[in-house]
Protein backbone atom coordinates (compact mmCIF):
# COMPACT_ATOMS: atom_id res chain seq x y z
CA UNK A 1 0.00 0.00 0.00
CA UNK A 2 3.14 2.12 0.32
CA UNK A 3 3.17 3.49 -3.13
CA UNK A 4 -0.22 3.54 -3.80
CA UNK A 5 -2.42 6.05 -2.96
CA UNK A 6 -5.46 5.71 -1.32
CA UNK A 7 -9.11 7.38 -2.25
CA UNK A 8 -12.25 7.36 -0.36
CA UNK A 9 -15.07 8.05 -2.20
CA UNK A 10 -18.57 8.70 -0.08
CA UNK A 11 -21.79 7.31 -1.56
CA UNK A 12 -19.96 5.71 -4.36
CA UNK A 13 -22.16 2.35 -4.54
CA UNK A 14 -23.79 3.78 -8.19
CA UNK A 15 -23.64 6.68 -9.92
CA UNK A 16 -21.28 9.35 -10.07
CA UNK A 17 -19.22 7.53 -7.24
CA UNK A 18 -18.86 4.63 -8.64
CA UNK A 19 -17.66 6.14 -12.04
CA UNK A 20 -15.47 8.47 -9.72
CA UNK A 21 -13.88 5.37 -8.06
CA UNK A 22 -14.05 3.08 -11.11
CA UNK A 23 -11.87 5.75 -13.28
CA UNK A 24 -9.09 6.49 -10.27
CA UNK A 25 -8.71 2.69 -9.89
CA UNK A 26 -7.78 2.69 -13.52
CA UNK A 27 -4.97 5.01 -12.81
CA UNK A 28 -3.61 2.28 -9.85
CA UNK A 29 -5.19 4.23 -6.83
CA UNK A 30 -6.97 1.67 -4.41
CA UNK A 31 -10.49 2.63 -4.43
CA UNK A 32 -12.91 2.53 -1.32
CA UNK A 33 -16.50 2.40 -2.04
CA UNK A 34 -18.23 3.92 0.72
CA UNK A 35 -21.82 3.22 1.09
CA UNK A 36 -24.28 3.50 3.94
CA UNK A 37 -25.80 0.24 2.90
CA UNK A 38 -23.01 -1.98 3.50
CA UNK A 39 -24.30 -4.86 0.96
CA UNK A 40 -24.73 -2.23 -2.29
CA UNK A 41 -21.07 -0.82 -1.43
CA UNK A 42 -19.88 -4.31 -1.15
CA UNK A 43 -21.56 -4.94 -4.59
CA UNK A 44 -20.21 -2.15 -6.08
CA UNK A 45 -16.35 -3.04 -5.34
CA UNK A 46 -16.73 -6.47 -6.13
CA UNK A 47 -17.93 -4.89 -9.73
CA UNK A 48 -14.66 -3.18 -9.82
CA UNK A 49 -12.87 -5.71 -8.56
CA UNK A 50 -14.26 -8.00 -11.86
CA UNK A 51 -12.50 -4.63 -13.83
CA UNK A 52 -9.01 -5.32 -12.22
CA UNK A 53 -9.71 -2.48 -10.07
CA UNK A 54 -8.51 -2.68 -5.96
CA UNK A 55 -11.72 -1.78 -4.06
CA UNK A 56 -12.71 -1.92 -0.87
CA UNK A 57 -16.28 -1.41 0.74
CA UNK A 58 -16.50 0.50 3.33
CA UNK A 59 -19.81 1.15 5.34
CA UNK A 60 -20.42 5.18 5.51
CA UNK A 61 -23.58 6.85 6.30
CA UNK A 62 -22.19 10.55 6.81
CA UNK A 63 -25.60 11.44 8.62
CA UNK A 64 -24.37 9.12 11.64
CA UNK A 65 -21.74 10.01 13.74
CA UNK A 66 -21.01 6.99 14.99
CA UNK A 67 -20.44 4.99 11.50
CA UNK A 68 -17.90 8.19 10.34
CA UNK A 69 -16.25 7.45 13.43
CA UNK A 70 -16.02 3.45 12.66
CA UNK A 71 -15.00 4.52 8.77
CA UNK A 72 -11.88 6.19 10.18
CA UNK A 73 -11.06 3.70 12.08
CA UNK A 74 -11.20 0.90 9.54
CA UNK A 75 -9.41 3.34 7.20
CA UNK A 76 -6.43 3.70 9.84
CA UNK A 77 -6.29 0.23 10.47
CA UNK A 78 -6.23 -1.35 7.15
CA UNK A 79 -3.88 1.78 5.15
CA UNK A 80 -2.77 4.31 8.05
CA UNK A 81 -3.57 7.19 5.83
CA UNK A 82 -5.79 8.60 3.75
CA UNK A 83 -4.86 10.86 -0.09
CA UNK A 84 -7.75 10.97 -1.65
CA UNK A 85 -11.30 12.25 0.06
CA UNK A 86 -14.21 12.55 -2.67
CA UNK A 87 -17.48 14.01 -0.59
CA UNK A 88 -20.07 12.41 -3.48
CA UNK A 89 -22.69 11.42 -1.08
CA UNK A 90 -25.54 13.84 -1.78
CA UNK A 91 -29.17 14.28 -2.11
CA UNK A 92 -31.89 16.38 -3.69
CA UNK A 93 -34.70 16.20 -1.78
CA UNK A 94 -37.35 19.39 -2.95
CA UNK A 95 -40.64 19.13 -3.86
CA UNK A 96 -41.10 19.88 -7.44
CA UNK A 97 -44.77 21.36 -7.06
CA UNK A 98 -43.92 24.12 -4.65
CA UNK A 99 -41.90 27.39 -4.74
CA UNK A 100 -38.93 28.52 -2.56
CA UNK A 101 -41.01 29.83 -0.04
CA UNK A 102 -42.83 26.49 0.20
CA UNK A 103 -40.21 23.77 0.43
CA UNK A 104 -41.03 22.61 4.12
CA UNK A 105 -38.05 22.92 7.03
CA UNK A 106 -38.09 19.58 7.16
CA UNK A 107 -36.86 19.35 3.64
CA UNK A 108 -34.25 22.22 4.36
CA UNK A 109 -33.21 20.73 7.09
CA UNK A 110 -32.78 17.10 5.62
CA UNK A 111 -30.94 17.90 2.94
CA UNK A 112 -28.59 20.36 4.56
CA UNK A 113 -27.80 17.40 7.31
CA UNK A 114 -26.61 15.32 4.00
CA UNK A 115 -24.83 18.02 1.70
CA UNK A 116 -23.47 20.71 4.02
CA UNK A 117 -23.06 18.86 7.70
CA UNK A 118 -22.45 15.11 6.75
CA UNK A 119 -19.82 16.54 4.40
CA UNK A 120 -18.27 18.61 6.86
CA UNK A 121 -18.31 15.94 9.75
CA UNK A 122 -16.97 13.43 7.01
CA UNK A 123 -14.13 15.79 6.20
CA UNK A 124 -13.40 16.68 9.70
CA UNK A 125 -12.95 13.29 10.68
CA UNK A 126 -10.75 12.04 7.82
CA UNK A 127 -8.77 15.05 8.30
CA UNK A 128 -5.87 13.80 10.37
CA UNK A 129 -5.44 10.75 7.81
CA UNK A 130 -5.66 13.13 5.24
CA UNK A 131 -2.41 15.04 7.00
CA UNK A 132 -0.45 11.55 7.22
CA UNK A 133 -0.41 11.54 3.23
CA UNK A 134 2.49 13.29 0.90
CA UNK A 135 0.05 15.23 -1.13
CA UNK A 136 -3.81 15.08 0.42
CA UNK A 137 -6.89 16.07 -2.19
CA UNK A 138 -10.37 16.82 -0.88
CA UNK A 139 -13.18 17.06 -3.84
CA UNK A 140 -16.01 18.50 -2.55
CA UNK A 141 -19.31 17.25 -4.99
CA UNK A 142 -20.83 21.00 -6.03
CA UNK A 143 -23.33 21.45 -8.68
CA UNK A 144 -23.53 25.06 -11.25
CA UNK A 145 -26.53 25.06 -9.12
CA UNK A 146 -24.83 26.52 -6.43
CA UNK A 147 -23.74 29.45 -7.99
CA UNK A 148 -24.99 32.27 -6.38
CA UNK A 149 -23.72 34.82 -9.30
CA UNK A 150 -25.51 32.50 -11.68
CA UNK A 151 -28.94 32.22 -10.26
CA UNK A 152 -29.06 36.32 -9.78
CA UNK A 153 -28.30 36.70 -13.35
CA UNK A 154 -31.23 36.81 -15.80
CA UNK A 155 -30.38 34.28 -18.69
CA UNK A 156 -27.64 32.50 -16.72
CA UNK A 157 -27.51 28.55 -17.48
CA UNK A 158 -29.46 27.93 -14.18
CA UNK A 159 -31.77 31.48 -13.45
CA UNK A 160 -34.86 29.87 -13.92
CA UNK A 161 -33.85 26.24 -11.78
CA UNK A 162 -34.49 27.22 -8.32
CA UNK A 163 -34.12 23.80 -6.41
CA UNK A 164 -34.49 25.77 -3.15
CA UNK A 165 -32.65 23.17 -0.61
CA UNK A 166 -30.85 21.96 -3.17
CA UNK A 167 -29.56 25.38 -4.23
CA UNK A 168 -28.47 26.40 -0.92
CA UNK A 169 -26.82 23.87 0.16
CA UNK A 170 -24.45 23.44 -2.53
CA UNK A 171 -23.79 27.33 -2.30
CA UNK A 172 -23.03 26.37 1.25
CA UNK A 173 -20.15 23.62 0.19
CA UNK A 174 -18.80 25.93 -1.99
CA UNK A 175 -18.78 28.73 0.98
CA UNK A 176 -16.92 25.59 3.28
CA UNK A 177 -14.61 24.89 0.59
CA UNK A 178 -13.01 27.94 0.53
CA UNK A 179 -12.62 28.67 4.44
CA UNK A 180 -11.18 25.07 4.45
CA UNK A 181 -8.95 25.74 1.21
CA UNK A 182 -7.96 28.92 3.22
CA UNK A 183 -6.74 26.82 6.60
CA UNK A 184 -4.76 24.27 4.36
CA UNK A 185 -3.08 26.43 1.70
CA UNK A 186 0.09 26.21 3.09
CA UNK A 187 -0.17 22.29 3.90
CA UNK A 188 0.06 19.51 1.60
CA UNK A 189 -3.26 19.36 1.30
CA UNK A 190 -5.49 20.63 -1.42
CA UNK A 191 -9.65 21.34 -1.32
CA UNK A 192 -11.51 21.67 -4.01
CA UNK A 193 -15.21 21.55 -5.20
CA UNK A 194 -16.21 20.59 -8.39
CA UNK A 195 -19.53 20.47 -10.81
CA UNK A 196 -19.75 17.22 -12.29
CA UNK A 197 -22.64 18.35 -15.22
CA UNK A 198 -26.03 17.53 -15.84
CA UNK A 199 -25.14 13.92 -15.63
CA UNK A 200 -27.48 10.79 -16.83
CA UNK A 201 -27.98 9.29 -12.98
CA UNK A 202 -31.21 9.00 -10.98
CA UNK A 203 -30.40 12.62 -9.45
CA UNK A 204 -30.07 14.10 -12.94
CA UNK A 205 -33.58 12.78 -14.32
CA UNK A 206 -34.42 11.94 -17.69
CA UNK A 207 -33.37 15.04 -19.69
CA UNK A 208 -29.75 14.99 -18.39
CA UNK A 209 -27.21 15.22 -21.42
CA UNK A 210 -23.76 14.13 -20.13
CA UNK A 211 -22.78 10.59 -19.86
CA UNK A 212 -21.70 9.06 -16.13
CA UNK A 213 -17.82 8.84 -17.73
CA UNK A 214 -17.98 12.34 -18.27
CA UNK A 215 -19.61 13.08 -15.59
CA UNK A 216 -16.46 11.68 -13.08
CA UNK A 217 -14.04 13.40 -14.86
CA UNK A 218 -13.66 16.66 -12.69
CA UNK A 219 -14.30 15.17 -9.45
CA UNK A 220 -11.15 12.67 -10.92
CA UNK A 221 -9.06 15.56 -12.25
CA UNK A 222 -9.14 17.60 -9.17
CA UNK A 223 -8.24 14.37 -6.78
CA UNK A 224 -5.20 13.82 -9.24
CA UNK A 225 -3.78 17.28 -9.18
CA UNK A 226 -0.40 18.05 -8.56
CA UNK A 227 1.28 20.31 -6.43
CA UNK A 228 0.50 23.34 -8.65
CA UNK A 229 -3.01 22.85 -9.04
CA UNK A 230 -6.20 25.35 -7.75
CA UNK A 231 -6.55 25.05 -4.08
CA UNK A 232 -10.08 26.90 -2.98
CA UNK A 233 -11.57 26.34 -6.57
CA UNK A 234 -15.00 25.99 -8.04
CA UNK A 235 -14.24 23.84 -11.50
CA UNK A 236 -16.14 21.75 -14.08
CA UNK A 237 -14.08 20.27 -16.84
CA UNK A 238 -11.18 22.66 -15.94
CA UNK A 239 -13.08 25.44 -16.42
CA UNK A 240 -13.36 27.87 -13.02
CA UNK A 241 -17.74 28.80 -12.91
CA UNK A 242 -18.26 31.93 -10.45
CA UNK A 243 -19.89 31.72 -6.88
Amino acid sequence: MKNKKIALITGANKGIGLETARQLGKRDILVVVGGRDLKKAEAAAATLQKEGIEARALNLDVNSSESIRKAVDQVERNFGRLDILINNAGVMLDDENKKVSEQSLETWRKTFDTNVFGLIATTQAFLPLLRKSEAGRIVNLSSILGSITFHATPGSPVYDNKVAAYNVSKSAVNAYTVQLAYELKDSKIKVNAAHPGWVKTEMGGAGATMELPDGAKTSVALATIGGDGPNGAYVHLGETLPW
